[in-house]
């Protein structure tokens, strides 16, 4: 082969599907046979046809041979995402005369025709209209001319060689209706793409991806979440905080309360996250908007996803203690987005945190809460790892991320769906205690990477100015059995400041 041919072949194709090329890294190697395998609805025929359009889009020309779906069915398909096929060659094996119920040997063809007159036609169309890229659907059919794995193996071999001096990328569509998958074709093709479709108890259906093999292309593996709409496929890339790195100033910014700020040891460490955990309604959201707050005073963009609550009604709250949200999400610098984690999957979570940090300039994100976000996890087990991920990419980016969880009880044992406190660089405790025969609550900072936090216990108060915190609070019982009460005389919040109760 001449250097001219090997450079050509060095040559990458995009495969129009977004995310995709940047998982095989720049896309597909030019004139090679790939194989796409899924099972039914897994959107095999979605990526072949955006593969098509791809090439229609860069000057170069497509065929699409199907054996499974008519010249009406595809178009149809493609106009359902807003797509026209025309300037794409569509050849269709499919006979009128094979569709008769009375034939016996095929659907496909008269009982008198071979399917190396299949294969012959293929080659006949190609001949012709000399395609750039071409999809073949589907080997399923193939397979079952066949009638045998040889006979299988060798018209695909013979495919194979025809392409492989005609120029041609090629994608070969096989929704693995073998009874025990067909690895042969693993070691024909150049490449293998794997489309996955799962459904789950309750919510939408998950899609993933994973490319098994591909020949001479450092290509991300593992699984990859992906989205099939109207408007074709997105490939979430799965996130590799070790391929983000980073510079920034590690310096501390104020959460907007001085009492706050005082338990952090000065604030919070940009490059860092905290974790608010305690129960509900205890004012971990509220701290959180202050927080936030004070970043887009501070002319910062804030991204805020929000699992939990409604967007009218955190808007509605927050300006009833005198945090309006509103002017800074109409100038663009708040991006709240309300997320149903029965749709969402993690991949795509990750991607929209990214777009955020890295295209909208987001220097802080608080994720309310983590509870929801477990719940959008196909398996527990993974959540760890993809927490690590994206808090280790979020403080590589210099972004000061708060992580809200929920805790399960009111009083006596609160307990977490989930233990991450060894992920978080701090950690914020709130409790409800007993004082004087009230409900009050209190704040503690309970760990800090980055500065000398303080370890009293103080009264915090949500109030219509916002958030207000107290003195250190002394003489508490039962703090760490869950059952925290007061008996200390330093005055409680709104009884003013630095009362003392009375002796006795």
């Amino acid at each position: 082969m001449s250097e001219a041919s090997v450079e050509n072949h060095d040559v990458r194709v995009s495969t129009g599907v977004p995310g995709l090329d940047d998982i095989l890294g720049g896309g597909l190697t030019r004139d090679r046979i790939y194989l796409v395998e899924g099972t039914p609805g897994s959107g095999k025929t979605t990526l072949a046809l955006q593969f098509l359009l791809k090439g229609r889009e860069v000057g170069e020309s497509g065929l699409y041979i199907t054996l499974s779906e008519t010249d009406a069915e595809l178009r149809a398909a493609a106009a359902s995402h807003g797509w026209s096929l025309d300037g794409i060659a569509l050849f269709e094996l499919v006979s009128e005369e094979g569709l008769d119920p009375d034939s016996e040997q095929s659907v496909l063809h008269p009982s008198d025709v071979e399917l190396g007159e299949t294969t012959r036609g293929v080659m006949r169309q190609v001949e012709e209209t000399k395609p750039m890229r071409v999809v073949f659907d589907s080997l399923s059919e193939m397979r079952l001319l066949a009638q045998n794995p040889l006979r299988h193996r060798r018209q695909i071999l013979a495919l194979k060689h025809f392409f492989a001096t005609r120029k041609c990328t090629v994608l070969l569509l096989d929704d693995q209706t073998a009874e025990d998958g067909d690895l042969q074709l693993h070691s024909i093709a150049h490449g293998v793409i794997s489309l996955q479709r799962t459904t789950q108890e309750y919510g939408a259906q998950r899609r993933r991806l994973e490319v098994i093999k591909m020949r001479g292309i450092k290509y991300r593996g593992g699984f990859h979440d992906f989205e099939l709409d109207t408007g074709g496929i997105r490939v979430f890339e799965r996130l590799v905080a070790a391929n983000h790195p980073a510079h920034f100033d590690q310096q501390m910014v104020s959460t907007g309360s001085p009492g706050v700020d005082a338990l952090m040891g000065g604030g919070l460490a940009r490059g860092t996250n905290t974790l608010i955990s305690g129960p509900s309604g205890v004012g971990k959201t509220t701290t959180s908007v202050r927080c936030a707050l004070t970043a887009l005073e501070r002319g910062e963009t804030v991204a805020y996803y929000l699992f939990d609550e409604g967007l009218t009604t955190l808007l509605t709250r927050s300006k009833a203690l005198g945090m309006d949200l509103r002017p800074h999400l109409e100038a663009g610098r708040l991006l709240i987005r309300a997320i149903d984690p029965a749709e969402l999957s993690p991949g795509e979570f990750a991607f929209h945190v990214r777009d955020a940090v890295e295209r909208q300039g987001a220097l802080t994100v608080v994720i309310d809460s983590l509870n929801a976000y477990l719940q959008a996890m196909p398996g527990q087990k993974f959540l760890l790892l993809q927490m690590h991920e994206l808090l280790t990419y979020l403080n590589q980016q210099g972004v000061v991320t708060l992580l809200i969880l929920g805790q399960h009880g009111f009083i006596g044992e609160v307990r977490s769906d989930i233990d991450l406190s060894y992920l978080s660089d701090g950690i914020l405790l709130f409790r409800f205690f007993e004082a004087a025969g009230s409900v009050r609550t209190a704040i503690s900072a309970v760990k800090s990477r980055t500065a000398a936090h303080e370890k009293t216990i103080r009264e915090i108060r949500l109030t219509e100015a916002g958030i207000e915190v107290g003195e250190a609070l002394t003489d508490f019982q039962g703090v760490m059995t869950g059952l925290p009460s007061y008996e200390g005389k330093v005055g409680m919040l709104g009884e003013g400041r630095g009362d003392r109760r009375p002796d006795g």
